[in-house]
């Protein structure tokens, strides 16, 4: 499973349903940053995610620092508003590489010094200038589906 979703201490469960059942659709990993928001057991994230959680392959870290150690040699993007590269300019195509999409808090985003850090990877989906953000789960569905459509859907 190449391609990955990280939710960085997520706070809503239907948002972290609803991306676990996207997940599962199109055999992409999911991977939680602690503290979570929420216990994930809970009938409100469950249900989001419907019967689909049994199928879903999540990981679960401590720290953004864990998951970067456990992978050394992926290839991470951050999703934020402000991002200065529209997500589908990135080059995804490569359907051997481990890809992973970073989202923040629904309230925080990333740490700042963790963006400061990794500017050149920051990713963006163009919006009109009436919301401030789009949802979190809508948002991580738009990447899945960009990386898999560059890849021509080979591994679903």
């Amino acid at each position: 499973m190449p391609l990955h979703i990280v939710l960085y201490q997520p706070e809503i469960p239907p948002n972290t349903g609803n991306i676990a059942r996207t997940c599962v659709a199109t055999d992409v990993e999911l991977h939680l940053i602690h503290p979570l928001g929420f216990d994930i057991s809970t009938k409100t994230a469950r249900r989001a995610g419907m019967d689909y959680w049994e199928h879903a392959v999540v990981h679960e870290y401590q720290s953004l620092q864990e998951l970067l150690s456990a992978h050394p040699l992926a290839t991470f993007y951050l999703i934020e508003t402000g991002g200065n590269k529209v997500h589908s300019d990135a080059d995804l195509s490569d359907a051997n590489e481990d890809i992973f999409f970073v989202f923040g808090s629904e309230s925080k985003g990333l740490p700042k010094e963790f963006l400061n850090a990794h500017t050149d990877k920051i990713l963006t989906i163009p919006m009109g200038s009436k919301v401030r953000s789009l949802n979190l789960s809508n948002t991580a569905a738009i990447l899945i589906y960009e990386a898999l459509r560059q890849q021509n859907y080979i591994n679903i």
